[in-house]
């Protein structure tokens, strides 16, 4: 995946901090696609490193789907489903982490339409944010869950070569009724 190991997407100390992790050793060392999808539906939170550079579950769980591989129609629908909010990150981020970008865009923007709360752990604690936020963050930083991301076609880019149609907000809609 982008012409290297898709495990080397993440940074090698904190590869070597998730491998060192107990949620790792415990949890994570022998999991498949079916058992890993089981696992990310009882996440509570998202995050990269909190207190003392422990990594969080969901970037565990993010390294061992870098790991698997799983094929795109299980990645669209873990991205499409409702019901997991966490899931949902997890698909997210993996996307953005493997995807081309036109198909970035295409499968999160409908995702800014979302806006349930998600627990985000940091530091030496929680904060919240939500999925609208994270998935804006995923599409404009450059490090999200203390991951750098691999660099993106602007979509402006992308519009211009005709490979993207301009995005309609959702506000603008809200906007024009009134």
């Amino acid at each position: 995946i982008h012409g290297k190991n898709p495990q080397h997407l993440i940074e090698k100390i904190i590869r070597e901090r998730i491998y060192e992790s107990l949620y790792w050793k415990e949890h994570c060392f022998g999991l498949s696609a079916a058992t890993l999808m089981d696992k990310a539906v009882n996440l509570t939170y998202i995050g990269g490193l909190y207190a003392g550079q422990q990594p969080t579950e969901f970037l565990c769980l993010t390294l061992k789907m870098l790991q698997l591989q799983p094929e795109k129609d299980i990645i669209s629908e873990i991205i499409l489903q409702d019901d997991f909010k966490y899931l949902r990150a997890l698909g997210a981020f993996y996307l953005r982490l493997t995807g081309r970008s036109k198909e970035i865009y295409l499968t999160l923007e409908p995702l800014l339409n979302d806006a349930r709360k998600l627990r985000v752990r940091q530091g030496e604690g929680y904060s919240l944010t939500f999925m609208d936020e994270f998935i804006d963050q995923l599409l404009r930083e450059e490090r999200v869950c203390d991951v750098i991301l691999p660099r993106l076609v602007s979509r402006y880019v992308l519009e211009e070569n005709d490979e993207l149609e301009p995005r309609v907000s959702g506000l603008e809609e809200d906007l024009e009724s009134d």
